[in-house]
This record gives structure tokens, C-alpha cells and sequence, in this order.
């Protein structure tokens, strides 16, 4: 009787319920396929805020930026500004006995690019400096003089904690995590990392307490040798690092000293790699062009790609903001970063150079000191490679945030008494 009834049926209606059927269970089919993210897939984050253990607490929030798209299997998954949340887990204040203060962190979570939320999996332990080697010298000198007076340095208190805001840290997805591929959008690793790096590089460097100082007006691209070999043959020298030795060295020296420690300024969350000096023969304590360098976390084309601050000393100030010496710069700070460019180019160091802009300019600015410095904002990059390894690239491959500029042919900055300004 029913199939009676269905030869009864058109044969076209027959047809279109059959490829209805067949579109409704590919629909179901894609709808149902999914993308696995590993387990343990890397997220490479920076703090967004300083955090010290004066005022941190256990479980206050904190938060951090995804700097690099997290892309499986060619589809983006965590795009870069993404904000994860992390958490503080211990804080110890600086102590007696000349022992710093101490702040434990971890991350908690971070959004996909479709909303949902994900674990991570990261740790860091950040400790403040100690003062035990100085209260040992204190208590020393004290007991020589007067011996009863030696047990009062045990009360000295070390330095308190901060972790500096962009200080990095790789997290891991927690487990493996499952996410639908519809909507999701394909993308590629691009081989020149200069536009995802400029669109998360700070405009400036800290202290290790956490204040602003100066700005970020270099960018090199070179294997580490190449950059060495680049300041060495523009006769700079590298700097000393600040050690109880360097008092006994700095007695023996001098105002001769071309090697005079530098203070040590935070970038990415801990000091610089590279600190350098041309020293003025004249007045090599008071006045030098100097430069720090950190190593990023990008490339380009394989090559790593470091941030630089340069200023240019030009007299010591002493007793500035509670520090025994101080130097002043000049506030021109882009005479600085143009004379560094002009100085490696006739050298013949440099292959390729232009100018670069960061999402955050810098026109008007103090130092850590509460001086000013100015700047067009611009930031120099210069490729130090050498020229048979060179990678020239197209119009096509250039960054859309850099403009190629040629350099003037610069000359040291002015450096005289009424053009500067007052830096730690």
C-alpha cells in the first residue's frame, strides 16, 4: 500500500527531499568539526601594570597582554591584544637582616578569539634586591670604630619588590582545548616581525621601582656579533657593571674611566644587555653619548631585532634625587639617535635604514630624574647586517608603519650649558 502511494509521488519531489537531506547533513558535518589546540601551546604575554610588594596582596588581579598572535594549524586562535588574567599568589615585604621583599605571581586565564575562556599554566617569582652584603660592610666598619654600635646595621631593611610593567612572561594552555572552525580566520606567520613588534614595543624604559625614564629611539636589526662588531668599530666601549669592585677600579682610574657603569634601566622586565659609551676625550667622566640595548622577542627574516635608548651626557650633577651622581643630557634626544646612525653608517656598519613608528609617541617626557627631554617621536632603525647576508626586501615587503628616509649627515649634538636637560 505505501509504495503504491509513493510512485504516486512526482519525481521531482523526490529529488528535493533527497538533496535537502544530503545539504542538512553536510551542514551537521562542518558544524561539528573542530579545531584542537594542544595542550601546552605557548602565549607570550607582557604585564600590563607594575605590581610591588609595598602595596600588592594575595589575590589581587592582574593583568597581561597577548604581544603575538597564537596560531594553530594556520588559523588564528588568540590574536595579539588579547588581555589575560593573572593573579598575585604571595607577597613578603622587605625584612630586617637587609632582605628584600618578594612577589609570587601566575596566570589564570585568556579569551579565544571566540569568546571562550581557556586556562594557562605559568608561574614567576620576582625578588627585590638585598642590602646583606652592605649591612655586612656597615657592621665591619662599625665594629673597627666602636664594636658595640656593629649588631644596629642588623636592622637594615632590603629593597622592596616590583615587577615592571612589560615584563614578559610565556604561558602554556592548560590541556587540550577544542574550538569550532566556523568563523575562524586563516592567517600566516609573516618572516618580518617589525609590524607586529612595533605595535606592542613600550615607548620608554623603567627603573626598577617602576617609573618612566627615557624613551626608546633605536631599533637594530643584526645577529649579536654584528652588533658588537659594529659598536667596536665606531669606537664605543662597553660599560662596567655596578659591583663593590668598581669603587676600587674607579679610585685607581679616575676621571680617565671611559668605562663608568651606566644605572640600570628595565625593559621587557629586567635590565639592559648591552650598555655602551663614546666618551668625550676631553671630559670623559662628565660627558659621552651613550646607548642601552635589549634584546626583543621578534625577527626579522631569522634576525633578531633590539630596542635601544640613547642620550648624551653632558655634566654631572651630584646629590640629584637622593642619588650620589648624577648626569645631565641634552634634552634634544634626537640628535642623539641621529648622531648614533650617522656614526655606524660611516663605518660602514649599517646596510639599510629607516624610520620607525611605535602606536604610543613620545613628543614631551622626563626623565626618571623629573627632567625634560623632546623628540619628533620618530625611532631609527638601522639594519646591521652584513651586506652578503643582507636581505634586501621589495615595496611589497615593507612594513606599512615604516617610511624610508635618507639621513642627514650629522654632527655631534650640541652640547653646550644652555641646551640640556637633567637625567639619573
Amino acid at each position: 500500500m505505501f509504495s503504491a502511494h509513493l510512485r504516486k509521488i512526482p519525481a521531482y519531489i523526490l529529488l528535493m527531499m533527497f538533496l535537502m537531506s544530503c545539504v542538512s547533513a553536510q551542514e551537521m558535518s562542518a558544524g561539528s568539526e573542530k579545531l584542537t589546540i594542544p595542550g601546552g601551546t605557548p602565549v607570550s604575554l607582557r604585564l600590563a601594570e607594575n605590581v610591588s610588594s609595598a602595596h600588592a596582596k594575595v589575590g589581587d588581579p592582574m593583568d597581561f597582554v597577548v604581544v603575538k598572535d597564537v596560531r594553530v594549524e594556520g588559523f588564528t586562535v588568540i590574536p595579539a591584544g588579547t588581555i589575560a588574567r593573572g593573579s598575585v599568589t604571595r607577597v613578603n615585604g622587605k625584612r630586617f637582616l637587609g632582605i628584600g621583599g618578594n612577589v609570587a605571581f601566575k596566570l589564570d586565564s585568556v579569551d579565544l578569539v571566540n569568546g571562550d575562556r581557556v586556562g594557562l599554566r605559568a608561574r614567576m617569582d620576582v625578588k627585590g634586591r638585598s642590602r646583606t652584603k652592605l649591612m655586612a660592610a656597615a657592621m665591619i666598619a662599625t665594629g673597627v670604630i666602636f664594636l658595640p654600635a656593629a649588631p644596629v646595621f642588623l636592622l637594615t631593611r632590603g629593597h622592596d619588590s616590583t615587577v615592571v610593567k612589560t615584563t614578559e612572561i610565556t604561558a602554556q594552555i592548560e590541556g587540550n582545548v577544542s574550538l569550532a572552525y566556523a568563523g575562524l580566520l586563516s592567517s600566516q606567520e609573516d618572516s618580518s616581525q617589525l609590524s607586529e613588534m612595533m605595535q606592542y614595543l613600550p615607548p620608554r624604559v623603567f627603573t626598577g621601582e617602576g617609573r618612566e625614564g627615557d624613551m626608546l629611539n633605536l631599533v637594530f636589526v643584526a645577529q649579536p656579533e654584528d652588533l658588537q662588531a659594529a659598536f667596536a668599530r665606531a669606537g664605543w666601549v662597553k660599560t662596567d657593571k655596578w659591583k663593590l669592585a668598581f669603587v676600587w677600579h674607579l679610585m685607581r682610574h679616575g676621571t680617565s674611566d671611559a668605562q663608568l657603569p651606566m644605572a640600570r634601566f628595565y625593559l621587557f622586565g629586567r635590565v639592559q644587555d648591552y650598555s655602551y659609551a663614546l666618551p668625550d676625550p676631553n671630559a670623559i667622566m662628565s660627558r659621552r653619548h651613550h646607548l642601552r640595548i635589549w634584546k626583543t622577542d621578534y625577527t626579522i627574516d631569522g634576525t633578531p631585532v633590539w630596542a635601544g635608548a640613547a642620550t648624551h651626557d653632558v655634566a654631572i650633577e651630584i646629590a640629584k634625587r637622593g642619588r650620589i651622581i648624577n648626569h645631565r643630557i641634552d634634552p634634544e634626544v634626537d640628535a642623539e639617535r641621529d648622531f648614533i646612525g650617522a656614526n655606524l653608517t660611516e663605518t660602514a656598519s649599517v646596510t639599510r635604514q629607516e624610520y620607525v613608528h611605535g602606536v604610543e609617541p613620545i613628543f614631551e617626557a622626563k626623565t626618571s630624574a623629573g627632567e625634560s627631554y623632546h623628540s619628533d617621536s620618530r625611532i631609527l632603525l638601522l639594519d646591521l647586517q652584513p651586506t652578503t647576508s643582507a636581505k634586501t626586501a621589495g615595496p611589497a615587503a615593507t612594513s606599512e608603519i615604516v617610511k624610508a628616509i635618507v639621513l642627514p649627515v650629522a654632527s655631534a649634538p650640541d652640547s653646550s650649558p644652555g641646551s640640556v636637560g637633567t637625567r639619573q
